[in-house]
């Protein structure tokens, strides 16, 4: 049995992609278990970048069996838009499997995940707008419509009915919305159900026969741990659980069936949306991180928050998850930098705090403690061993290990595959 979790540390967007990609290269079978199509990820390979929303990474290595598992919110127009994409760069797509108990994105749940958010003010979240949220909440309030309903003809024509007849009620009252047409999303929907069809199977058993004939199985997450919806910076999280707990519930899979969990940790810190984020800058520090490391939602197109690199917040992920590995992503963004900080602790009001607080309005308000290293100044992004990398990287790299309490296991030192220093050759 060989199975490996990667998850995210911090706020998302570490580079889970360019990691994902790396150890799909090894992996029989990539599995999505969570989040939706408000997550990017972007692979860079042969100089070609593909940024995946929905899809798992193996799309891109011929004969690696891809699963969209049952903790996907799924949105079916955006699924074909992906594979119609890679189709026409010549990439195969018949590899793909989706879970019939995985939740389907209706077009009402991106209108009230939209204007919802508008409507907050100054309390806004930060959402995508991609309807994530409000189908977890359908989920949740039993009125959810799943793939295996969008299957049944008569089935999803009878739920849809009684869904639309609420939510335009909803649409009316509370969010000053015209109402969607019945016909035309009935229509819609069906044209999406009937090229899926083929794709569409349980994936409960799926998965565990891949585990259980010694298949090397590789999940992956969206978003972060600092994004999770009850371990994150409540309320403004995602919708679902990022962690590699999340890998049991998302996907069907007994938690003592994984065997090792990979947290990637951008060499700083980076969030979009609202909610505290004791490290950002706001200055110069800050402008340069988000212009050497092109700081901008993939799927967005958003301006990322930028700071230093959080270590409370990796040791946080690495206790939820059970972190084994770091796999240290965009070290070479701190090249140009003359020094190079840590937060190892935070401080309210003259008391060290153990971690991470629940309330926000201490988050707020607390210190960052800072340890302080000399940057290398030179262009590692030619390195492929970890021994040649500069004295002053290998000790930022070690301290942050030692801070974290999680060993390193990989260091990326550019975009592309080859660009990736590997420390545990046997990891996969």
């Amino acid at each position: 049995m060989s199975t490996i979790v990667i998850t995210g540390t911090q706020w998302g967007d570490e580079g889970k992609g360019k990691i994902v990609d790396y150890l799909a290269s090894k992996a029989d079978t990539v599995v999505r278990f969570q989040g939706g199509c408000n997550a990017g990820h972007t692979v860079v390979a042969a100089g070609e970048e593909y940024k995946l929303r929905l899809l798992p990474s193996g799309i891109l290595y011929k004969g690696t069996l891809n699963i969209i598992a049952n903790g996907v919110a799924f949105d079916p127009e955006v699924c074909l838009q992906e594979m119609d994409a890679m189709a026409a760069r010549g990439i195969d797509t018949s590899n793909i499997r989706i879970s019939d108990r995985a939740h389907v994105v209706m077009p009402y749940h991106r209108l009230m995940d939209g204007i919802g958010d508008a409507q907050r003010g100054a309390d806004k979240i930060g959402t995508t707008g991609r309807g994530i949220g409000p189908c977890y909440m359908d989920r949740d309030d039993r009125i959810g419509i799943r793939v295996c309903d969008l299957m049944e003809k008569e089935e999803f024509a009878k739920k849809l009915k009684k869904n639309l007849d609420i939510k335009n009620g909803e649409l009316a009252a509370v969010y000053f919305h015209e109402p969607l047409d019945y016909d035309e999303v009935l229509a819609e929907y069906e044209g999406y159900a009937e090229r899926l069809r083929p794709l569409v199977t349980d994936t409960i058993p799926l998965v565990n026969e891949e585990i259980d004939a010694g298949r090397k199985v590789l999940f992956e997450g969206a978003q972060a741990t600092m994004l999770d919806i009850d371990y994150g910076t409540y309320p403004y999280v995602t919708a679902s659980h990022p962690i590699s707990g999340g890998v049991t519930i998302g996907a069907g899979v007994a938690p003592k069936k994984i065997d090792r969990v990979v947290g990637v940790v951008k060499a700083y810190c980076t969030r979009v949306g609202e909610g505290p984020f004791p490290t950002e800058q706001l200055n110069e520090i800050g402008d340069k991180l988000r212009e050497a490391g092109h700081e901008f939602g993939t799927v967005t197109g958003r301006p990322r928050r930028t700071g230093w690199l959080d270590a409370v917040v990796v040791r946080h992920a690495g206790l939820l998850s059970g972190i084994d590995y770091m796999a240290v992503t965009r070290l070479d963004i701190l090249d140009g930098f003359d020094e190079i900080k840590i937060c190892t602790g935070y401080k309210y009001k003259r008391q060290l705090l153990k971690g991470v607080p629940a309330s926000l309005n201490v988050l707020a308000e607390v210190e960052p403690v800072y340890e302080t290293f000399p940057g290398w100044k030179t262009d590692i992004s030619g390195i492929r061993s970890y021994e040649e990398l500069p004295e002053n990287a290998r000790k930022y790299l070690e301290r942050m290990a030692e801070v974290t309490g999680i060993a390193l296991g990989i260091i990326s030192v550019g975009p592309s595959r080859e660009q990736t220093i590997i420390l545990d050759k046997d990891m996969f």
